[in-house]
């Protein structure tokens, strides 16, 4: 989130499209609550279905699943071609003015730099005409054919009413009618905030669905500014957690990342990650690149990480290829995994294409499950009957199982949607043998480590000098381990400005990561949740809910990254000369000596916006402005463009029917024989979506007797129309099959599913709540991830759940 849960009640209206906050986050959507009772606000929810958000919703459009760039894509021609975006803020804090490239193209839905047979794009043509000195032109007024605004202009111009609703199943009036409550948020004293979930993510273009309602909110000017903002409704209360800490395959902490196979060197890593400013006076966070890689090093290899060996940078693995789980997965199924270790995770019941799943874990030698309760992945082996056929004397796959702690077990912190990381305690000692997740990793090590220093091998040097501070090794505690994120220092550290004046003595917690150094006197394990445990204690342990300001800005309660911020690029909500664009509800603004205000300011609190080159909000981009336009960072285009779906109930993607290779995604990874998987339309013609219900959290209240009550059966939802077109009554078993498999369930006939015209046809939804499975003490169901396809997003690779297609008929 850029903005946080509280702060969804400064809103002016509020846009749900890709989530269901009133059904998954039900706390949360409180918030949504405040902004409609004492703020007015309106709430607009688009959804294929009409959900429990849409029940509390001013106003509902339906959409057909996976067409959300399309919708989003229409949104902005709405905006600009009827004169509707926040034109001051527009000039000054994107990158409207910057002028593209001459080599830049866009041809029948095919960005210039693609290759064919690598299914990959080559963006150096994507980049901005540069001066002599290295910084991007620019033309501030605006005119330039090549400018941002002018190339956003032409591609969107596509995506007239007309053609969204064709491609979308929306009907146009009502597409118009959200575009003209989306649009009254141009003014500065109205905001909107858009909320958004897996609906989003988990497509194989969710990155850039994401990307496409961030270009609408900069339009508007509402990011940065209190209820406005690009907030993403994490599904967990630590997924923010998981990614800071680098848990994905080409990641570093805070989010650094890992070195490609053909970067052997510190330099060579460095070059296109430390960011050279791309305007003058510009300043980045990611121009400190060094400080917070090196600062790493020292916390994870100490005295062995040193200048001479360039900071133990060769400790660390080269990637060639992203090793996500679908690539995990696929040399799984193809016998090049000896083990997989899976730690509080479900791929039995969570990846797509179950059967491939099942494949790939019986082609193990072992497999370790750590988690607190039993899951499908932990007895995949085990013939369920119809739910799940397997031969288990056939699998050789040896399981170990441990018993590990949930989050009520231990103490610790838990970094949620809105960036704040908050300690917890213990509420009750764990059952039986079951061990902190902590204290499963350590004695793993420590047994590891042990082997290596006496048997050696080809390159122990990262295991036997990894530094493993803790009092006692096998135990480490989780106040060790947040002081260690944190990081102190390994020197006296002297003021650059004073050097007879110390900022930390050696030794000491560090402040913030504004203290890091790239010559070794620093460490930190996160150098984004430097702050959190300072020479003052827990930051994230406090309980102070004053808010002075009266905007929802408890700066005492707990801690955000970075630097305790509540709402990023919040400087932003203030004009060029520094004035809150709404007096009503400032967050900073500029006292003619600094920033201040109810925030922590998101730029140097000195740096006068009134300098010929005054530094800009958007401070982790070389251009110091947002990017409307992205000349580098997304994997498949510098502009979002609607592709459909891997299965898609068209024919062809009606933006452009004549290039076969502009239907999906063209950069996409697609892996040799998931191609053949995939189901053509005459055979599935249905659309289906997954989605969560209140009443369960996916494998955990599968354990627990009342959940099981609450919602005692699987069940699909089916639109009435459907429903009488293939002869099922509500109440009625039915079979739904994908190309990959079947499950069974009753079916639900219901007024909340529409049936869409989409290019000429009629389109159906099947909907699919996702909690049931073969374990547990509900009762028995199948999973629904035995249908849906393997592939995902292009940038993320998170699988695409959420539109693919299906057949359904009575049982």
């Amino acid at each position: 989130m850029t903005n946080h849960w509280v702060d969804i009640k400064n809103a002016d209206v509020v846009l749900i499209m890709g989530g269901n906050a009133a059904e998954a986050h039900p706390c949360g959507f409180k918030w949504v609550i405040e902004a409609k009772q004492h703020n007015k606000a309106k709430l607009v929810v688009v959804d294929p279905r009409f959900t429990r958000s849409a029940a509390m919703s001013d106003y509902y459009a339906p959409i057909r699943a996976g067409s959300d760039i399309a919708f989003l894509g229409g949104v902005i021609n709405y905006l600009l071609s009827h004169d509707k975006i926040q034109h001051e803020y527009v000039k000054t804090y994107t990158n409207a003015s910057f002028i593209v490239g001459e080599d830049y193209r866009f041809e029948d839905g095919i960005f210039s730099g693609y290759d064919e047979a690598k299914r990959r794009y080559d963006p150096k043509s994507w980049g901005y005409e540069l001066d002599e000195k290295g910084f991007a032109k620019v033309d501030p007024t605006l005119q330039h054919p090549r400018c941002v605004l002018n190339v956003m202009k032409a591609h969107y111009a596509r995506y007239t009413p007309e053609q969204v609703s064709r491609i979308t199943g929306t009907p146009k009036d009502k597409f118009l009618k959200v575009c003209e409550m989306i649009a009254e948020t141009a003014r500065p004293d109205r905001v909107m905030t858009i909320m958004y979930a897996l609906g989003w993510t988990q497509h194989s273009y969710g990155s850039q669905m994401i990307r496409t309602g961030a270009i609408v909110q900069l339009l508007l000017g509402n990011i940065g500014l209190p209820g406005g903002g690009m907030n993403a409704l994490r599904g967990h209360s630590n997924i923010q957690g998981l990614t800071d800490l680098g848990l994905l395959s080409t990641s570093l902490t805070g989010y650094m990342s890992l070195a490609r196979d053909s970067e052997q060197d510190l330099e060579t890593y460095y070059k296109p990650r430390a960011t050279k400013p791309l305007r003058p006076g510009q300043t980045s966070f990611w121009q400190n690149y060094p400080k917070f890689f090196v600062s790493q090093q020292k916390a994870w290899w100490g005295k062995a990480a040193t200048a001479e060996n360039d900071w133990a940078f060769h400790y660390l693995p080269k990637w060639d290829k992203a090793y996500d789980v679908l690539q995990t997965f696929e040399m799984m199924s193809q016998g090049k995994l000896n083990g997989y270790i899976c730690q509080g995770f479900n791929p039995v019941g969570s990846f797509p294409n179950k059967k491939k799943i099942v494949a790939g874990l019986s082609r193990l030698k072992f497999l370790a499950i750590i988690d607190p309760l039993n899951t499908e992945t932990a007895e995949f082996w085990k013939n369920h009957g119809e739910h799940h056929d397997v031969k288990s004397e056939e699998i050789q796959t040896t399981v170990f199982r441990f018993p590990s702690t949930c989050f009520a077990e231990e103490d610790g912190s838990l970094t949620n949607s809105g960036r704040w990381l908050q300690w917890h305690w213990k509420g009750a000692e764990p059952p039986g043998e079951a061990m902190g997740d902590a204290e499963i990793v350590a004695e793993l090590f420590t047994r590891m480590k042990a082997a290596y220093v006496k048997e050696g091998g080809a390159f122990p040097d990262p295991i036997v000098n990894l530094t493993w501070p803790y009092l006692q090794p096998t135990r480490p505690s989780a106040e060790e381990l947040a002081k260690e994120y944190n990081g102190k220092a390994l020197a006296d550290l002297p003021d650059p400005k004073d050097p007879t004046k110390l900022l930390a003595k050696a030794g000491e917690q560090l402040s913030g990561f504004g203290l890091l150094r790239d010559d070794g006197s620093t460490s930190s394990g996160c150098w984004i949740y430097a702050g959190a445990w300072t020479q003052a204690g827990n930051q994230m342990a406090r309980r102070d809910n004053a808010d002075p300001w009266g905007i929802g800005q408890t700066l005492n309660w707990a801690w955000a990254w970075p630097a305790n911020r509540r709402v990023l690029y919040n400087t932003a909500s203030c004009d060029p000369s520094g004035r809150p664009w709404n007096a009503r509800r400032k967050l900073v603004g500029w006292t003619g000596d600094k920033w201040a205000g109810s925030d922590v300011p998101d730029i140097r609190p000195d740096a006068n916006p009134g300098d010929a080159d005054a530094v800009r909000p958007f401070i982790m981009t070389g251009e110091g402005v947002a990017r409307l336009f992205a000349p580098s960072g997304m994997v498949d285009g510098p502009l979002p463009e609607h592709y459909e779906p891997f299965e898609s109930p068209l024919a062809a993607n009606p933006l452009h029917p004549g290039n076969a290779r502009a239907k999906s995604n063209p950069a996409a990874r697609v892996f040799k024989g998931d191609q053949e998987a995939f189901g053509a339309a005459k055979d599935f013609p249905y659309v289906a979506t997954s989605y969560r219900l209140t009443e369960h959290f996916h494998y955990w209240t599968k354990n627990v007797r009342t959940s099981a009550v609450l919602q005692p059966q699987q069940f699909v939802e089916i639109g009435e129309e459907l429903a009488k077109e293939k002869g099922i009554a509500n109440g009625d078993w039915v079979k739904v099959t994908s190309n990959r498999g079947f499950i069974k369930a009753v079916a639900v006939v219901t007024k909340r599913i529409a049936s869409l015209d989409v290019d000429g046809r009629r389109v159906h939804t099947v909907g699919l709540p996702n909690h049931w499975g073969f374990v547990g003490v509900a009762k028995p169901g199948y999973l629904v991830n035995t249908l849906t396809p393997f592939v995902g997003d292009a940038n993320t690779q998170t699988p695409e759940f959420k539109s693919f297609t299906v057949n359904i008929e009575r049982a």
